[in-house]
């Protein structure tokens, strides 16, 4: 996992993240909170086939099933900018919120003890960033591609 966090760090300037912030992403990115916990949309947005990134240690699955949950919460905009070459458009934290639903933004918080308000403001200005860094390319990265991003950090 350290080099997701170091992936993570690189992607703000200066590499200033505040740790509870850092184990929200590595939550969303790296485990199965989109799929652990939660009821009805929550539990389909991860469980898409995943052929080649079932060996991926969760973060390819993460990243698609993030991106999935918040493109069916109505940001599909935002992501494809977050993915995309161009500029990535902003997402308010009450968008970013309700996209996530309820049962996700109280798992991290309870994960990182950072009150819902504050931890949903910081996602929703790291979340793009962190899109953005991961795919450089315009699209999901390949486990080749992400193996040469965590070596290269």
């Amino acid at each position: 996992m350290a080099g997701l966090n170091d992936m993570i760090r690189s992607a703000f300037p200066g590499g200033n993240v505040a740790k509870p912030l850092m184990l929200a992403l590595g939550a969303l990115l790296a485990s199965g909170v989109l799929t652990k916990g939660s009821a009805g949309q929550t539990a389909s947005a991860g469980s898409q086939p995943t052929t080649d990134t079932s060996d991926a240690g969760g973060l390819l699955g993460g990243l698609g099933g993030l991106l999935n949950k918040l493109e069916q919460g109505g940001l599909g905009d935002q992501t494809k900018s977050w993915v995309g070459s161009g500029q990535n458009q902003s997402v308010s934290p009450s968008q970013l919120g309700q996209a996530l639903g309820p049962n996700i933004i109280k798992t991290l918080s309870q994960m990182t003890g950072v009150p819902e308000d504050q931890l949903t403001k910081q996602l929703s200005q790291g979340i793009p960033v962190i899109v953005n860094t991961l795919t450089p390319n315009g699209r999901l990265p390949t486990m080749a591609e992400l193996s040469k991003m965590m070596e290269q950090q």
